[in-house]
């Protein structure tokens, strides 16, 4: 069964903690062909890669999203070792500057979307606009509704014009999620990882989990797919991701650029 298929949400998502420790794509009893296998995952993403950047044309967005410590940015650095910068742009989104408040909350993320020849990774992204604002009762019903439908034609306009979507949710359990803030806390080194909001984002687990299932159910489409990606497992979460890249690849058709007829007889002296 293709990634893209095992993984797609269904129409009405139930984000259930033991489903964040599945692990189908990885061989329990074989972590080294699961290290074989994520290698030749990065090395056909960046085959492919390197044909989109060639061809100029079509752009590629990757969406991730998840729960503090769902594992964003080490799904980034995993699946982008091998792949020319040139045609890579990862992307953070923090707390928007007084800049980015000053304008619609779309403004931010539309100067970030990739460009032609380009993959753009965003770690977090204009979910966050409707995440957070339900979670905390900042927005009434009837701006939230307007937010989704604003998400869904942004998104429709970005298909439309040449991107290929793929939104993942990175889905880890209650204690995953504890016990990796924990190791936060247990290593000096990894201090500047820790966050106390992440605490009291925390004691709202619930609140988010109904978030993501209402924001995944309200913006998922055929051009604009939803994924949730059981994350407990580090090697699984990063078996899962790549190999829902190289399927959205393959399926794009690459193709390198046509050569110039004129530097047939072309001799460098």
């Amino acid at each position: 069964m293709k990634a893209s298929k095992r993984f797609r949400t269904p129409a009405q998502p139930n984000l259930k903690d033991a489903d964040a420790g599945a692990a189908p794509l990885c061989a329990a009893d074989d972590p080294k062909r699961d290290k074989a296998e994520a290698k030749r995952l990065h090395r056909r993403i960046a085959a492919l890669q390197e044909m989109l950047y060639a061809e100029r044309d079509r752009k590629v967005l990757v969406v991730l999203q998840g729960v503090d410590c769902a594992g964003k940015d080490g799904t980034v650095h995993q699946l982008f070792r091998k792949i020319n910068p040139m045609g890579l742009r990862p992307v953070r989104f923090d707390a928007p500057t007084s800049i980015e408040t000053a304008r619609d909350y779309l403004w931010r993320v539309h100067r970030q979307v990739p460009r032609k020849g380009e993959i753009a990774v965003f770690n977090r992204s204009h979910y966050e606009d409707v995440l957070h604002p339900l979670v905390y009762g900042q927005l009434d019903g009837e701006a939230l509704a307007q937010r989704y439908a604003h998400i869904r034609d942004f998104e429709r306009m970005l298909a439309e014009t040449g991107t290929v979507i793929l939104k993942i949710f990175l889905h880890i359990s209650n204690e995953e999620q504890r016990k990796r803030l924990q190791a936060r806390i247990d290593d000096p080194d990894k201090h500047w990882k820790f966050d106390p909001e992440d605490l009291k984002h925390r004691e709202r687990w619930d609140d988010y989990r109904h978030a993501y299932e209402r924001a995944i159910a309200e913006t998922d489409a055929p051009h604009a797919p939803w994924y949730i990606v059981p994350a407990d497992s580090k090697p699984h979460r990063d078996l899962a991701v790549a190999t829902l890249l190289v399927e959205a690849l393959e399926a794009m058709d690459l193709k390198w650029p046509a050569g110039d007829a004129k530097l047939a007889k072309l001799k460098v002296r």
